[in-house]
């Protein structure tokens, strides 16, 4: 071929492959070095994180009786209730009491139509006057009949006349009394006067209105409802049955319930009652309480938080509820070791209560991290906030002591 003919294909492929094989092994070795200082810049980095403090707070594993408080949502009830009825057929006269009005123990209510009771009582003391009367003649008799007889100018079966007729005057004197006695009690039932101290609800009758005797169907005047002790109803699961009665069995019981307004505050009570069954379809049991509610804090119908302590778990070991992390499979804690260094300890919650929690898995003395330990890595080294600022704003090494916390005691 002459000189100044084009290249053949396969030379082309051959310049074209050596160029390539070029290039890759020239990206290679960058990638290399590349690589390389990226290691030793993050082995430095790793390492200067280290071997510096993070700051958290610590506090130690404590060794304590720990009452275990169960929760429940609770409804305040009247601890009794009537609905106030007409025992007599009569019509309203007056009402002495105003809607939603306190009132004590025989206070005055109502006050009922009386005429037909007391003609029917007037009657009735009549009849006993007269009846007294007879009694009084027929005894008088007796004696004379006595007398005779003794002197003989009576048979014996005049005598038993006479003492016959006495014994049927006192017979008949005695349903008489009792009539009369029936009168006044119909009567009474025209006063109509409270039964305990509470509050009355509805008024349904005004002056005028014609009552009837009570039943469960009749129209009930008014209700009264105490409210003063007060109690409040809840519920506990079933589970717990066999500790409140152990603690019952102790002395009384007691019950505090949580109130958000108009401030929020803490009432104490007693338990007062335990249902006699279980609720089969959720597994409680019911329960209630009772409490003072002289400043009226307390309503019929309000919502609370019930919250009853009938066991303690002796010789817990305590910890902030915060020093407690949740792993992929169970819940773990970091100690403080020697040098500072923490380690990850995995243990068993018992109970999380008040902002404390009982665990198993640690010894008591044992350091643990409460705040911070989200930046807490293996091997980190840890100090006390404030020290480990000051040796980062110095910049010097500083022997950094975690400070230990105090664990406070749930509320007894």
């Amino acid at each position: 071929m002459s000189p100044n003919n084009p290249r053949s294909p396969g030379q082309l492929s051959r310049k074209w492959a050596l160029g390539g094989a070029v290039i890759l092994v020239i990206a290679a070795g960058w990638w290399w070095w590349w690589a390389g200082t990226r290691g030793a810049d993050a082995t430095a980095t790793s390492a200067r994180s280290a071997s510096t403090p993070v700051s958290v707070t610590t506090a130690l594993v404590t060794v304590q009786d720990l009452p275990v408080t169960v929760i429940a949502n609770g409804s305040v009830v009247a601890l009794q209730a009537v609905d106030i009825r007409a025992q007599v057929a009569s019509v309203i006269q007056s009402i002495h009491i105003n809607e939603g009005q306190s009132v004590s123990k025989g206070d005055l209510l109502f006050v009922l139509d009386a005429r037909t009771e007391e003609a029917n009582l007037r009657k009735a003391e009549a009849q006993v006057m007269k009846s007294k009367s007879d009694l009084a003649n027929t005894e008088r008799n007796l004696i004379r009949q006595r007398e005779l007889f003794l002197q003989k100018f009576i048979s014996q079966s005049a005598l038993d006349t006479a003492i016959n007729q006495a014994d049927v005057l006192k017979g008949q004197l005695a349903v008489d009394e009792a009539v009369a006695e029936a009168s006044r009690v119909s009567r009474s039932f025209t006063q109509i006067r409270a039964p305990f101290a509470g509050r009355t609800g509805a008024i349904s009758v005004r002056v005028g209105s014609l009552v009837q005797p009570g039943t469960q169907n009749a129209q009930a005047l008014v209700t009264i409802s105490q409210t003063d002790p007060i109690g409040v109803s809840f519920a506990l699961p079933e589970r717990e049955l066999p500790h409140v009665q152990r603690a019952i069995a102790k002395g009384p019981l007691s019950v505090g319930i949580e109130l958000s307004a108009p401030q929020k505050q803490t009432l104490s009570g007693k338990l007062t009652f335990i249902e006699s069954t279980v609720d089969s379809a959720s597994g409680t049991i019911a329960m209630k309480a009772a409490f003072s509610n002289g400043e009226k804090l307390l309503w019929p119908g309000m919502f609370v938080s019930v919250s009853l302590s009938a066991r303690t778990l002796p010789g817990a070991l305590v910890v902030p509820i915060q020093a407690v992390q949740s792993g992929p499979e169970r819940k773990f804690v970091y100690i403080v070791t020697e040098g500072n260094k923490v380690l990850s300890v995995p243990v068993e919650v018992e109970l999380n209560q008040g902002g404390l929690a009982a665990i198993k898995g640690v010894a008591a003395g044992t350091r643990v991290v409460v705040e911070g330990a989200q930046n807490v890595r293996k091997d980190s080294i840890v100090a006390e906030g404030g020290t480990a600022k000051n040796a980062k704003s110095t910049g010097k090494d500083t022997d950094a002591t975690a400070k230990t916390d105090a664990v406070p005691k749930s509320g007894k």
